[in-house]
C-alpha cells in the first residue's frame, strides 16, 4: 500500500483541535523549514546526508552547505569548530524527521542508508499515523524517514488527542514490499519535506507552556510527564518535545549538534501574532532579516519566517 503525504490547509481559516481561538494559534498552513547541525566535519556529515539519504546540494557558503531534495531546503550544515559533541542528557535534537510523499521513495532511502552504513539504524516502528525508520548521522544527531499515512485513516480520541502508538515494523518486509527500480533511480529528486522535529528537553510542562501557550501550536497528544506533541492546522505534529534522556535538563551549552529549528508560515498569517504572544510571555523575541527569533527554555533557537510569495 502505498502512502501520500497530505499537505495542511494554508489558511487561518481552520476548526481549531484543542477549541482555542483560532487567532491566538500558528496558522495551519505551517511547514516545517531548514535544520541546520553545526559540526566540526562538514565534509563528513555533508557525504553521509548526500550517500545515505539522497539529498543534494541547494545552497553553498564556504564551508557550510544547505542539502535538500529538487531545490528544497531540507538540512543545513555549518561549521562549528572547537566546540564538543552534547552530552546524552542535554537539551538539543532528539531527531529530525524527513516526510517522503511514496512508500517507495522512503524505502529507496531506507535501503540506501542501510546499505551504506548498516550499523546506523536504530530501529523501525509504526505509529498508526505513520511508518518511520530510525538512524544516527556520523555525529550522533538522530534522523527519521517517515511517510505518513492519510489523514482520514488517523484516529482522534475523544479527549481531542491523535491516536498515535509505537508498533515493531519489520525492515525487510517493508522493502520487500515497498522498494523498486524506479524509486532507487529517483533516490536524489523525489520529493522531500521536513515533517517534524523532536527535541529533547528538560521538563514537558515547560515545554508545553512555552510551545502551545506561548508559540501557539496545539497539543496533539502526550504521553504523562515524559512526552509532548504539537502542530499546527491538525497536523499529527510537527514539532515534539521529551524528557526520555534529559529529565529535568537546564539551557543548553554552546555545543555542537542542532544550531536552528526555522518554521515557516504562509504569507502574511500569523508571524505578527506570535511575536505579540511571545513577548507579552516575557520571551526576548527580535525580528531580524531572516525572519523572527526566539530561544525557548532551553537555549533552543528557533527562527519563524514567511514563505516566498506565489509566483
Amino acid at each position: 500500500m502505498s502512502f501520500t503525504a497530505d499537505a495542511a490547509t494554508a489558511s487561518l481559516n481552520h476548526q481549531s483541535i484543542s477549541g482555542r481561538p483560532v487567532d491566538d494559534l500558528l496558522p495551519a498552513g505551517l511547514s516545517m523549514g531548514v535544520v541546520t547541525l553545526r559540526t566540526d566535519d562538514v565534509p563528513r556529515l555533508r557525504s553521509y546526508y548526500e550517500q545515505a539519504i539522497g539529498l543534494v546540494a541547494v545552497a553553498e557558503d564556504g564551508p557550510n552547505v544547505v542539502l535538500g531534495r529538487n531545490g528544497v531546503p531540507l538540512v543545513g550544515i555549518e561549521e562549528a569548530n572547537g566546540l564538543k559533541l552534547p552530552p546524552a542528557g542535554e537539551a538539543g535534537l532528539y531527531h529530525v524527521a524527513i516526510l517522503f510523499e511514496q512508500a517507495a521513495d522512503l524505502a529507496a532511502a531506507v535501503y540506501s542508508a542501510l546499505k551504506l552504513d548498516p550499523t546506523r539504524f536504530v530501529g523501525s516502528s509504526d505509529h498508526y499515523v505513520s511508518e518511520a525508520f530510525y538512524f544516527q548521522d556520523p555525529d550522533n544527531n538522530g534522523i527519521e524517514l517517515y511517510v505518513d499515512r492519510p489523514r482520514e485513516q488517523w484516529t482522534w480520541l475523544p479527549d481531542g488527542q491523535v491516536d498515535m502508538g509505537t508498533v515493531y515494523l519489520p525492515w525487510d518486509r517493508y522493502l520487500n514490499t515497498h522498494l523498486t527500480e524506479d524509486a532507487l533511480a529517483r533516490l536524489r529528486t523525489a520529493p522531500a519535506s521536513v515533517g517534524h522535529v523532536h527535541l529533547q528537553v528538560g521538563d514537558v510542562d515547560l515545554a508545553q507552556r512555552f510551545y502551545v501557550d506561548e508559540l501557539g501550536f496545539e497539543k496533539t497528544t502526550a504521553y504523562g510527564t515524559m512526552a509532548l506533541f504539537v502542530s499546527a492546522g491538525g497536523y499529527h505534529h510537527h514539532m515534539a518535545m521529551n524528557t526520555w534522556n534529559s529529565t529535568g535538563a537546564g539551557p543548553r551549552r554552546n555545543t555542537l549538534g542542532l544550531g536552528l529549528v526555522e518554521l515557516t508560515l504562509p504569507q502574511g498569517e500569523g508571524l505578527a501574532a506570535a511575536e505579540d504572544r511571545l513577548r507579552t510571555a516575557g520571551r526576548s523575541a527580535r525580528r531580524t532579516d531572516r525572519g523572527l527569533e526566539v530561544r525557548d527554555p532551553w537555549n533552543t533557537l528557533l527562527l519563524l519566517t514567511e514563505a516566498a510569495p506565489a509566483a
